[in-house]
């Protein structure tokens, strides 16, 4: 019981100091402290951890290796784009906009989610053929539908082909031109936070666990009555729809999108930030994105060259440090545990 309040209480103070950081960086990005640069930063940091938690909840907790999870995001980051141009623009599609500019402020979050279902519709999809799969097969399968998603976006002619799309700007500006306020940094930070609560809840829950045991021993799972086909479609489902959701705000924060951004080096951004965070660790996801971010941003000059740095990290990884920087363990368990060596390294220690 002391345990579970103790919990309890470490939760309400995590969120409590999630949302005033929140509070705090809406404000100072309102009072025009925080310049666009800083903004754009903190935005692509928010993405990205949405991005890499949902990865996670496949090759993480479940266990399994999706390489292809950058053509969900390209999904939700489509459907997302075309119905705001729809409601909230003069448009291609329907010519006028269906609803007044100021709706966005309401309506927008709902756009982000329709991107969000579209993309765990095609999780499911891509799933049930690759859960009859395993290992290296199912690797195979989620680049060969990263592939098959991009190379369909590519021939629809309608939604820009190669040309890509773009327009969905304006929904930010007539967002900001009812309200002056950074909406679309107010939205990343909400949708992240949001992310993070129902990944940590779902984990936690009976469900969570059923995903778990699958990572550990699946016939076992399986003896002990958990449906490992549902639980794994569930997984991919909810992964999908939130790298769904991600893509949606991807698209609203850069105002245009085309296939070639969320190509195979999308993916494999993707899982750096998984492993290098450590699987099964959502607060090393968060990590490993501020991390990855940051190092994008310091490499930018770089140019093309990053892509060759990228992988290698990757395979660095591989080689010397799999478990990644917190293995499956959240942040407050890992320095709990590296707080306790030191204090015992401190009372072997010779007194003189």
């Amino acid at each position: 019981m002391k345990t579970l309040r103790r919990e309890q209480k470490t939760a309400l103070l995590a969120a409590g100091i999630a949302a005033g950081a929140m509070a705090l960086i809406t404000g100072l990005a309102a009072a025009e402290v925080l310049n666009q640069y800083v903004q754009n930063v903190l935005m692509s940091i928010g993405i990205n951890i949405i991005f890499a938690a949902s990865l996670n909840i496949v090759n993480g907790y479940m266990g399994e290796f999706s390489c292809g999870h950058a053509g969900f995001m390209a999904v939700g980051a489509y459907v997302s784009s075309v119905l705001s141009l729809i409601l909230f623009t003069n448009n291609k599609f329907t010519g006028a906009a269906l609803l007044p500019e100021w709706s966005a402020l309401v309506v927008f979050p709902f756009v982000i989610l329709a991107g969000g279902v579209a993309a765990a519709v095609a999780g499911l999809i891509v799933a049930i053929p690759s859960f009859k799969t395993r290992d290296d097969y199912l690797a195979i399968i989620t680049i060969a539908s990263n592939y098959i998603i991009t190379a369909a976006i590519n021939n629809m002619d309608v939604i820009g082909g190669s040309r890509g799309l773009m327009g969905m700007k304006n929904v930010i500006f007539g967002m900001s031109g009812a309200i002056p306020f950074p909406w679309t940094l107010f939205w990343i930070l909400v949708f992240t936070g949001l992310a993070l609560l129902l990944i940590k809840r779902l984990m936690g829950s009976t469900l969570g666990k059923g995903i778990s045991a699958i990572r550990y021993d699946e016939v076992s799972a399986e003896i002990m009555s958990v449906n490992t086909n549902r639980m794994k479609l569930l997984a991919f489902m909810f992964s999908s729809g939130l790298a769904g959701v991600a893509g949606g705000l991807f698209a609203h924060q850069l105002g245009f999108i085309n296939p070639a951004s969320f190509g195979i080096m999308k993916s494999t951004e993707g899982m750096v930030m998984v492993y290098l965070g450590g699987m099964g660790s959502l607060s090393g996801s968060a990590l490993s994105a501020v991390f990855f971010t940051f190092l994008l941003e310091l490499m930018r000059p770089l140019q093309i060259w990053k892509w060759v740095v990228i992988p290698l990290l990757l395979i660095l990884l591989m080689q010397f440090r799999p478990e990644g920087l917190l293995g499956n363990r959240e942040i407050n368990k890992a320095a709990g545990g590296l707080i306790a060596k030191l204090r015992a390294r401190k009372r072997s220690a010779p007194c003189c």
